[in-house]
């Protein structure tokens, strides 16, 4: 898809972005100079700096030192979970639709060391073996209109959440204790639901899906959900005795009949439609009982040119809704990774060198308000089939125009 830039459209970002960070941390500051410090963080991680640790991002806004941005991550007075509010009043204005979708899922931070808050040798997503690593539950926010992290949580190991002189060193609050992955997805979905942010579905991969506490509370919430599962997650056969879902394809394929496959796409990637074959077929959960008015229904997906690989989903939908409302639903998943790879790529979201537990929030929910502006300001970027002439990038009576508007402004447009 080709836009048409124009010098006044690329300088209304920067003034867009000024007005945002002004309305964002009016309640996070009271006196105008960390006020100040915060729009220049903002704007550094949105400009092109190799790698954005607080001097590179200092230098490159013009600090003297880093000096302003450490203090404002490490020892200043601010809340960094009430700038995560405004940022998911921000997101919900701009791109909030009653159909959107929540998505959990971990991102890693390779990290040196041992002294950065929850690092540990774990499970690490990224290099798909064990690193080590901080592991971060995430949560975005999808719709139509664009897609945008709005919470966040920070895993501390069992090793951490048991170590007072390691938490009282990183200042990890005495109130945080251990725990699960799900059950941090969980605690964000609480938030979501306690601040009425609109969404129709919550999506996670089977590290979530096959957690019998998230998905409880999604039925006693009413909460739909299309969740990948494993292939042994517990379901009920005809007679009432637990099946593993993967019995379910072994009856299906029994059956030789091609016609239990429909290929549908599941959504756009880079490389084109991400189409599969699929299968969908009602179900019951051994153990849990889905919320009243709503049904489960096991969703199989083959890949079309790997026909072994095969993948399942569980769905938790008001009782009627169409399969590929549930098909589609499930696609909306790589959202998430989308938003890890912006934020990992483009904004710094892991190249911190803070290690408390403070500094790691405020750097991470800092690099989310980015993000957030990048998801706003792709959406409503003009569609133009024919490209912009070079000349229209700069105002003719200002010969610093094309330069002011690239060094401060400079939105990347998040990928879709």
């Amino acid at each position: 898809m080709i836009y048409s830039l124009t010098y006044h459209l690329v300088m209304s970002w920067d003034a867009e972005l000024r007005a945002l960070t002004e309305r964002v941390a009016g309640p996070l500051f009271k006196r105008p100079e960390p006020r100040a410090v915060f729009g220049d963080l903002v704007r550094a991680f949105l400009g092109e700096v190799p790698r954005k640790n607080s001097w590179q991002l200092s230098d490159h806004i013009g600090h003297p030192n880093a000096n302003r941005f450490e203090h404002l991550l490490a020892r200043a007075k601010w809340d960094a979970d009430l700038l995560r509010d405004e940022i998911r009043t921000y997101v919900v204005e701009r791109l909030g639709r009653p159909d959107a979708v929540l998505i959990a899922d971990d991102t890693t931070a390779i990290k040196k060391g041992t002294k950065s808050v929850g690092v540990a040798h774990q499970y690490c997503g990224l290099t798909g073996q064990v690193e080590n690593c901080q592991v971060m539950p995430m949560l975005t926010y999808a719709s139509e209109a664009g897609h945008a992290f709005i919470n966040r949580r920070l895993y501390l190991p069992e090793a951490w959440a048991g170590d007072l002189a390691r938490r009282a060193e990183a200042g990890v609050p005495d109130q945080v204790a251990f725990a699960t992955k799900p059950a941090l997805a969980i605690a964000m979905l609480a938030e979501e639901l306690t601040a009425a942010t609109p969404f129709r579905y919550f999506c996670a991969d089977s590290a979530y899906g096959r957690d019998p506490d998230l998905r409880a509370f999604c039925h006693q919430h009413q909460v739909g959900y299309v969740l990948a599962v494993p292939v042994d997650v517990p379901l009920i056969d005809v007679r009432g005795q637990a099946e593993p879902a993967g019995h379910v394809l072994d009856r299906l394929l029994a059956h030789g009949d091609a016609s239990i496959w429909e290929r549908r796409a599941c959504g756009a990637g880079s490389k084109g439609l991400r189409l599969y074959d699929w299968s969908a077929i009602a179900v019951a959960v051994s153990g849990q009982d889905p919320a009243p008015g709503y049904t489960h229904t096991l969703l199989i997906r083959r890949s079309t040119t790997h026909p072994e690989e095969i993948a399942f989903f569980l769905a938790h939908a008001v009782h009627g809704t169409a399969v590929p409302e549930l098909i589609s639903t499930a696609g909306m998943r790589w959202k998430i990774e989308e938003n890890n790879e912006t934020g990992k790529d483009l904004l710094g979201l892991t190249q911190y060198q803070v290690r408390s537990w403070t500094g790691w929030h405020r750097h991470v929910t800092t690099v989310m308000l980015a993000l957030a502006f990048l998801a706003v300001t792709h959406a409503h970027l003009p569609d133009d089939d024919a490209p912009a002439h070079p000349d229209d990038l700069h105002d003719p009576g200002d010969d610093q125009g094309k330069e002011h508007a690239h060094r401060t402004a400079h939105p990347h447009p998040a990928p879709s």
